[in-house]
Parts: C-alpha cells; sequence; structure tokens
C-alpha cells in the first residue's frame, strides 16, 4: 500500500463521468430542439403576422395594427360571409396585404343599391356597424360571382379600396393567404377579430 505525502499532488485522478448529468442536458437540448422546429413548422406553414394598411377596416382593425392570420384553416374550408380574410390583390406579390370582410362567395350575386349590399336579392346582414355606401363602383349593376370568386368589402365602407373597384374587383381563393383572425395593437387593445 502506498502511503499519501502531505503536500502538492501533480498526479491524475480518473473523474468518473456523471452520466445522469450528461443524458439530462442532452434531452433538454432535444427538447429545446423539437419546440423550436415544431414553433418554425406552424409560422412559416400555419401562420403568419402581418400589420393592416390604412383605414379601410376602421373600426374593427386600425392603421398599423398587428394581426395575426391563420393560413390553413382555407386550406381545408373556404371563405365564408362575414369572415375577415387576407389576400394579395390580383395576386400582385409586391403588393402589401389587403385585410377585408367576405360579402360573398362563389356562385352568388352581388348588387349595391341605395347605400345597402344585396347579396342574391336579400339585404346583407352585417356582422359589424357599417355606414350607408356612398359610392357602389362597379357593384351598382349587378355582379355574379364565379367559382372560387368573393366578393370583399373593408368595414370602412367609405374609405376602402375593395371589390367594388375594377382594379381590385372580385378576389379568387388562390389569392386568400389566410384568415385573420387575432388583432394585437396594445396589451389594453388585443383579441379576436369579428
Amino acid at each position: 500500500m502506498r502511503k499519501r505525502r502531505k503536500g502538492l499532488n501533480f498526479s491524475r485522478r480518473r473523474r468518473k463521468l456523471n452520466l445522469p448529468l450528461i443524458k439530462e442536458i442532452l434531452s433538454y437540448i432535444v427538447e429545446c430542439a423539437v419546440v423550436i422546429g415544431i414553433a418554425y413548422t406552424l409560422v412559416s406553414f400555419f401562420g403568419l403576422r402581418t400589420s393592416v394598411v390604412g383605414n379601410a377596416m376602421a373600426d374593427t382593425l386600425v392603421n398599423d395594427e398587428q394581426i395575426f392570420v391563420n393560413r390553413f384553416v382555407y386550406i381545408v374550408s373556404s371563405p365564408k360571409p362575414g369572415d375577415v380574410v387576407v389576400f394579395l390583390p390580383n395576386g400582385n406579390v409586391k403588393s402589401h396585404y389587403y385585410v377585408r370582410r367576405v360579402i360573398a362567395g362563389p356562385g352568388d350575386r352581388v348588387k349595391i343599391s341605395d347605400g345597402a349590399v344585396y347579396v342574391n336579392g336579400e339585404l346583407f346582414v352585417e356582422k359589424t356597424t357599417v355606414a350607408s355606401i356612398e359610392d357602389p363602383g362597379i357593384a351598382a349593376d349587378e355582379i355574379r360571382l364565379g367559382d372560387e370568386e368573393y366578393f370583399v368589402l373593408g368595414d370602412n365602407r367609405n374609405n376602402s379600396e375593395d371589390s367594388r373597384l375594377a382594379n381590385i374587383g372580385n378576389v379568387k381563393k388562390e389569392y386568400i393567404i389566410g384568415k385573420a383572425w387575432f388583432h394585437f395593437e396594445s396589451f389594453g387593445n388585443m383579441g379576436t377579430i369579428r
């Protein structure tokens, strides 16, 4: 048996690996990578954050307000009247996103008369309070929507660039990015979009 000397000892001692600690660290790293991967997938393929440009959707949404868009919902279903959708006008990828409310869908007939919107000959029941429409645009004459086409209007009807104008017209489903479902202006002003 070797007698240990007092003082400095420069001989190397073998350290034992702490396997439970290493397993815990590796487990933590793998969990973080999985969570980051899921978050990236959800944001990239199913969600989108954008901001509202202009006051076409006031009082529902205002200029520069942040909104979250569900891009997945219209892969499995179609927009319904009353939905607030985000789209690119005529598919122009260089344009900013437009945010408007769906009034009518494929096969419907739309006409604006005496400041009110009529869908298939019946007065359209609004989800929000809107002003009487001063300029019906191309909807002064009845418009019949084709397959996969939607007629959209801003909630601020007299200050909105929407389907009443020939440069926007009916919005094809392929140009609709998704459904706006949550808005965030400040901590006191946020919630789901109706």
